[in-house]
């Protein structure tokens, strides 16, 4: 069956009429009634598709007994070729009724009329009804696309009808669900809808769907139509209303306010970010900012700690966060500012005025979504995989090494200060899960035992006695230091001379500051530092 030669909706009660050389599809779109020829007369409704062949004469008529009137599309089908397996696999259904038909002396090869299914629903007569839109255009192209359009449609109608096929359970249902969704997320839809459409409850069609996506269907939708929108914010000089329409939203300030919430800047913000490069505060989001290519045009600092000297911005200003009234001088003004979660420590939230403010929401150990989010942002999506395979490829080479130097002997992590001994977890903050899980080092049982996936406890002298890990990592937090150096007394003490790690010569002081960040630059110096004590 190679195309349509001609398609009309019907509003008819009653109709009699013999097909001559095309075999025909009808597909019911409201209303009840039935489909009757010679030997058997069948139900009809809403949602229903028949196979009529060809040669049949039939009566389709509407039931007296419904308010809406029985209305259908029937698409009439020229037969180009017919080969002896396509024949077959057109009455392998109902194999039995088609040997009896065989055996009349009246219809000798009559096929017979065949009842064919299609999900979603919706997704049906959405390309009917464009076929049926277009199919009058004098254009050779459009014609063309019609005439696609319709083996598509054709193509999944055969598909989904074909005997071998199992009635499709619940999620694959849903996964038809969601592809209908990437096809239509410019039209109007509803979750009554959705579910009707692949024949469940509106509540069991929101839960299913949340438990495959993590989204309420509608949530899903949305986030569709605004990865859309980013697309031709990006590729095309349309107009911020024409864009809002083009996937979906009726309303330019609602389109906005969504995109917003979504993508935490406004659609005008991120199509310049993507044309030209900005001017960015990212305190202590630098590490992020700089690993895509993109250079602050200010570097936070901190008067207890300093500034960040591993990302090597020597030539960059610094912004000191722990003075609350500090300013932007007239030549540094940002363009656009990141926050972390860190702002409100430091009252950062008072530069929105300054400036349009981004705020990450994702905790620092999820960092690839932080990447993700900053690339976004600042119109870089394009690195973002070369800048994580690069890490990835680096810690999968490293773990090799260590497994082979270190075999199994145990690490642990201290953040030492004046009045604090701070001991790491192995799952969670700025060293757990780059030590431990991506570089595979043995945490020492008391690790495992104290922090509970916590990320940092505070231990006192009794506990660090029994910290007898074969290898020890240490960063000096200078932080609340009364004199210089006053940091490095427990070093003199009798508890930390006995542990085995000091005794054995396996003590490493690391850099504060690069072991006290988040962001792929800072977890690469981690790597790095480990192989050069380690390995």
């Amino acid at each position: 069956m190679e195309y349509v030669d001609h398609h009309q909706s019907h509003i008819d009660k009653r109709l009699l009429y013999r097909m001559s050389s095309s075999h025909a599809i009808i597909v019911v779109t409201s209303g009840k009634g039935s489909i009757a020829r010679s030997d058997r007369e069948s139900h009809l409704e809403k949602g229903m598709i028949m196979f009529v062949p060809a040669g049949t004469s039939v009566k389709i008529e509407g039931s007296p007994w419904t308010e809406s009137e029985l209305q259908y599309y029937k698409l009439d089908l020229m037969v180009a070729e017919l080969s002896e397996e396509t024949s077959n696999a057109l009455s392998r259904r109902n194999t039995e009724e088609q040997q009896e038909l065989s055996q009349s002396p009246d219809s000798p090869t009559l096929l017979p009329l065949m009842q064919l299914s299609y999900s979603p629903w919706s997704s049906c007569l959405e390309a009917l009804e464009q076929i049926l839109r277009q199919q009058v255009t004098a254009d050779w192209l459009e014609q063309w696309e019609v005439q696609l359009r319709f083996q598509e449609w054709f193509r999944a109608l055969l598909r989904q009808s074909a005997p071998e096929t199992e009635v499709p359970d619940d999620r694959a249902r849903l996964q038809s669900s969601i592809r209908y969704i990437g096809d239509h997320y410019d039209q109007t839809i509803t979750v009554d809808e959705l579910a009707a459409d692949i024949g469940l409850t509106r509540a069991s069609y929101t839960r299913q769907f949340k438990k495959i996506t993590g989204k309420l269907p509608l949530e899903y939708v949305n986030a569709v139509r605004l990865e859309r929108s980013k697309q031709l914010l990006q590729l095309t000089d349309d107009r911020i209303h024409e864009i809002a329409q083009n996937v979906g939203f009726s309303s330019e300030y609602y389109f906005g306010r969504r995109f917003k919430q979504y993508a935490g800047i406004s659609p005008g913000l991120y199509r310049r970010h993507h044309r030209q490069e900005v001017r960015v505060f990212a305190p202590y989001l630098e590490d992020f900012v700089l690993a895509l290519g993109v250079k602050p045009v200010l570097q936070c600092s901190h008067h207890s700690w300093g500034r960040q000297h591993y990302l090597g911005l020597d030539d960059v200003p610094e912004f000191d966060v722990s003075e609350q009234d500090a300013q932007f001088n007239v030549g540094n003004i940002p363009d656009f500012i990141m926050l972390n979660k860190g702002y409100d420590r430091w009252n950062l939230d008072r530069f929105e005025q300054v400036a349009p403010t981004f705020y990450v929401d994702h905790l620092g150990e999820d960092w690839r979504s932080i990447l993700r989010s900053t690339a976004d942002v600042l119109g870089k999506v394009n690195r973002v995989q070369d800048v994580i395979g690069a890490y990835e490829d680096k810690a999968m080479e490293a773990k090799g090494r260590l497994a082979r130097s270190l075999r199994g002997q145990t690490v642990a992590f201290l953040r030492i200060s004046a009045s604090d001994i701070t001991l790491y977890g192995d799952q969670q903050g700025y060293v757990g899960p780059v030590i431990y899980q991506d570089l595979g080092l043995t945490p020492h049982s008391r690790v495992q035992q104290w922090t509970r996936h916590e990320r940092r406890i505070f231990i006192g002298l009794d506990q660090l006695s029994q910290l007898h890990a074969d290898h020890l990592l240490i960063t000096f937090d200078t932080g609340n230091s009364a004199k210089p150096g006053e940091e490095r007394e427990l070093l003199d003490r009798d508890e930390w001379k006995s542990l085995p790690a000091v005794k054995s010569g396996n003590v490493y002081e690391v850099d504060f500051m690069s072991w006290m960040n988040y962001g792929v630059i800072s977890h690469g110096k981690k790597i790095e530092d480990v192989l050069r004590f380690m390995a």
